[in-house]
């Protein structure tokens, strides 16, 4: 706690001794001081003509006439489906959700501040401040003062280590293993054929699910050290059976506060049909912009919206369909979102999917699978070399099986730290997978929702 407060402070020191070197003007009603970083010159301009200036090395006044620099605010490229940012905090679409969640439970009296909350420990809690999962504060809290904190008992810290191993595995093994594939086929994208596409588009969906819920096994697991519980963020999600299953199931914390802090202040479902369908599109449009400001990001939230909408109007009608056919199209189109919310931008999009439909039926060439378990393909082909011509199908038949039984698989790590009891299998098949995943350590990797 002494560290995260020292950090918070040089943080906030450091943000006030940049905010107090820049120079101040008095501000006019009517328009905003815009300065050049690069001459130097300054110029009043109206708010209205603002979206002209916005590219690198400009800087715009805020509310108390302090000009901030471009670097802190960030600046817009043309760079296809996102917008990128020079620089911009780790986790700021995060905490800034969280920190409304705050405002709101405080607002509504749902949370009642108590003497010695640390709000810097909520908001900067380290093992979830850059990818969630996004705390409710009436849950963060009183954890806090339960007599488990910075004490847990064996069983805590057994499933915190349980944790943190299966997401590590996870995200080593087989999201940067996927993620090898993915990136082979969107760098060869006019190469593909039909089976190539759909493993970038299959491996895509794998990829995102391994990193991300890997990253919250792990926060889960560090938080179990310090003797708190993280809400679930995601509970088998590729299990569903419809759409509105699915985001009941995927960043379960991200689903509620747009729930409650969005979907039910805009009136929910208590006004009439179609004004519940225009308020469950405006969510997931408002999901897709807090992804990211692109276009792909709003075209893969409309699409979820539409799917849940088009669900209600289907209504028991679907209920009756069998489960694997149910399961079946909601999970061929959480694939087909996926590739829009991968994309660079909506062209790229809809070439991956032509490719997909209209590819050709020529097995994947040998490019996809470069760099896909290399070191370890070469040490099996030393040992047998009759392994050498089954390489490549038996490394997809193998990630693909192995991912897709995993996202299948009936109870999720999470579930199982609610009863977890260490045993010596588990016990040896976690050491020899963590082993080989920090053997496999080559290089600086990154955890996708990072960049959210």
């Amino acid at each position: 706690i002494y560290v995260l407060r020292q950090l918070g402070r040089n943080f906030i020191g450091q943000l006030e001794e940049l905010i107090a070197q820049t120079p101040l003007e008095r501000r006019d009603a009517s328009r905003l001081l815009v300065l050049d970083k690069e001459t130097g010159a300054t110029r009043h301009m109206h708010f209205f003509d603002l979206p002209t200036l916005l590219r690198p090395g400009d800087c715009l006044v805020l509310n108390d006439s302090r000009v901030l620099p471009a670097r802190l605010l960030g600046h817009r490229e043309p760079t296809g489906g996102a917008v990128e940012v020079g620089w911009a905090p780790l986790g700021l679409s995060f905490f800034t959700f969280q920190q409304l969640w705050l405002l709101k439970e405080v607002y509504t009296g749902e949370y009642v501040p108590a003497p010695g909350d640390s709000l810097l420990l909520y908001g900067l809690f380290f093992p979830t401040v850059t990818s969630g999962p996004i705390l409710r504060p009436g849950i963060f809290f009183p954890q806090l003062r339960e007599k488990g904190f910075l004490h847990p008992d064996w069983s805590d810290a057994a499933a915190g280590i349980y944790a943190i191993c299966c997401g590590t595995i996870k995200k080593v093994l087989l999201a940067d293993a996927f993620g090898t594939v993915v990136n082979n086929g969107w760098v060869h994208l006019e190469e593909l054929s039909a089976p190539a596409a759909w493993l970038v588009i299959l491996g895509y969906t794998l990829q995102l699910y391994f990193d991300f819920s890997g990253y919250c096994d792990i926060a889960a697991g560090v938080a179990r050290l310090f003797g708190l519980r993280l809400p679930m963020n995601f509970d088998s999600p590729y299990r569903s059976a419809s759409v509105t299953e699915f985001w009941k199931r995927w960043h379960i914390t991200l689903t509620t506060f747009l729930r409650e802090c969005l979907y039910f202040p805009l009136g929910g479902s208590r006004r009439g049909t179609i004004r519940t369908y225009c308020n469950i599109l405006i969510v997931f449009l408002v999901s897709g912009f807090w992804h990211g400001a692109g276009w792909t990001f709003l075209v893969w939230g409309a699409l979820h919206g539409l799917a849940q909408v088009v669900e209600r109007v289907w209504g028991r009608g679907r209920d009756r369909l069998p489960f694997v056919l149910r399961w079946g199209l909601t999970f061929l189109f959480v694939n087909i979102a996926w590739v829009f919310f991968r994309a660079p931008d909506c062209a790229g999009a809809l070439e991956l999917l032509g490719r997909a439909v209209t590819g050709g039926f020529a097995k994947p060439a040998a490019w996809l699978l470069e760099g896909l378990f290399a070191e370890e393909t070469s040490a099996v082909q030393m040992l047998i070399p009759a392994f050498t011509p089954w390489k490549n199908i038996l490394r997809v038949v193998l990630l693909y099986g192995a991912g897709m039984v995993a996202v299948l698989w009936p109870r999720n790590t999470i579930r199982r730290m609610e009863d977890f009891r260490p045993t010596l299998w588990r016990g040896a098949a976690l050491t020899v997978l963590t082993l080989w995943c920090v053997l496999s350590f080559t290089g600086v990797t990154t955890f996708i929702y990072s960049n959210f």
